[in-house]
């Protein structure tokens, strides 16, 4: 007897839908408990579903995450706050995040943000040099570094040397956000920095120190997540200390 059109429905609807979440959210196991076993108290599945969602939520947030400051910088046409010191160091430090990851075959959403990230640094440092009449520089300044890392992602990399670019990544974090916490405190203002880039890397920084360990189980990858949320809280006070200091210096400029 042929199966009704309704069952044929319903078993291919559930078919996909088990693929979906399979493929993006938990291991065959964790939907067996959830869906078949409706132990939807699973301590372990929960984290890792957590830690999926989390994941996802943050690279999807990281595409926008800095375009915030990429825009403010283009309609004031100035990079008046922003230091290029501090950008570089912060490249490198998603590079090495990227690299890292990319060679120890990590999840994609246990480090994707990194590679949006990279890209909209990489427009903010060529801005710093064009707003600053150095537009040739920070032409340079893009084609070295892709010239420097399309070699550096590929599979022959020995993983030292990410390795290692993944434990210089604390002291390029902190050196990087001091620089900028530095030029914050020297102008009595924040400039250029935007607020919902700053609080973004922030909350993002934060909930990667629990996909990490959730994911990946590295914990050099955690320690680094931990740095960069200290430092970025730093700079996120900053925003809110000298948050009527920023908006009367742009009233003078206007």
């Amino acid at each position: 007897m042929a199966a009704s059109p309704d069952l044929v429905v319903g078993s291919s609807f559930m078919d996909h839908f088990k693929w979906f979440l399979v493929s993006y959210f938990m291991p065959e196991s964790c939907y067996d408990e959830f869906f078949l076993s409706f132990n939807v108290l699973n301590v372990p599945c929960l984290k890792i579903v957590l830690s999926k969602v989390l994941g996802i939520g943050i690279i999807l947030g990281s595409v926008m995450v800095k375009l915030p400051q990429i825009l403010k910088l283009m309609g004031a046409k100035s990079a008046e706050g922003l230091s290029f010191n501090s950008v570089l160091l912060e490249l490198l430090a998603v590079t090495g995040t990227m690299a890292y990851s990319v060679v120890n075959k990590f999840p994609f959403s246990a480090w994707g943000e990194a590679l949006f990230l990279m890209v909209q640094t990489v427009t903010i440092g060529f801005l710093i040099q064009h707003y600053q009449g150095r537009t040739s520089r920070g032409l340079l300044f893009v084609i070295v570094y892709f010239g420097l890392l399309i070699p550096l992602l590929s599979p022959l990399t020995p993983v030292s040397v990410v390795t290692f670019m993944q434990a210089s990544n604390m002291p390029a974090i902190i050196v990087g956000r001091l620089i900028q916490a530095a030029t914050n405190f020297q102008n009595g203002h924040t400039g250029q920095l935007s607020a919902v880039s700053v609080f973004l890397l922030f909350a993002g920084s934060l909930a990667r120190i629990f996909t990490s360990l959730q994911e990946t189980g590295d914990s050099l990858m955690a320690l680094t997540y931990v740095i960069s949320s200290s430092c970025n809280g730093i700079i996120a006070l900053q925003i809110l200390y000298y948050w009527n200091s920023s908006t009367e210096s742009k009233r003078k400029k206007e």
